[in-house]
């Protein structure tokens, strides 16, 4: 976008902002499940501890890789059309 249309460069940072979002589900996840450490831990805690953990980093990753393909093919359209941005 910044080499194509150097003007509409503020509109091709929507999907960045969109995956940094996506991480901080992560991070809010990750603090929740280390202040529920404990020194004996049961196996079931553990176990909910690591799937919570789990689904959250898939489905993160997940939707990490659907905003790139759409966020990628978005800018491009956008920088084809400026008129065509309307949040994407």
């Amino acid at each position: 976008m910044g080499v194509l249309r150097p003007d509409l460069i503020m509109k091709g940072v929507v999907p960045i902002i969109m995956a940094g979002i996506i991480g901080i589900y992560g991070l809010v996840v990750s603090v929740l499940i280390a202040n529920g450490f404990e020194q004996q831990m049961s196996l079931f805690a553990g176990f909910i501890q690591l799937g919570a953990g789990l689904s959250v980093g898939l489905a993160g990753m997940a939707a990490g890789f659907a905003v790139g393909i759409v966020g990628d093919a978005g800018v491009r359209a956008s920088a084809q059309q400026p008129r065509l941005f309307t949040g994407m």
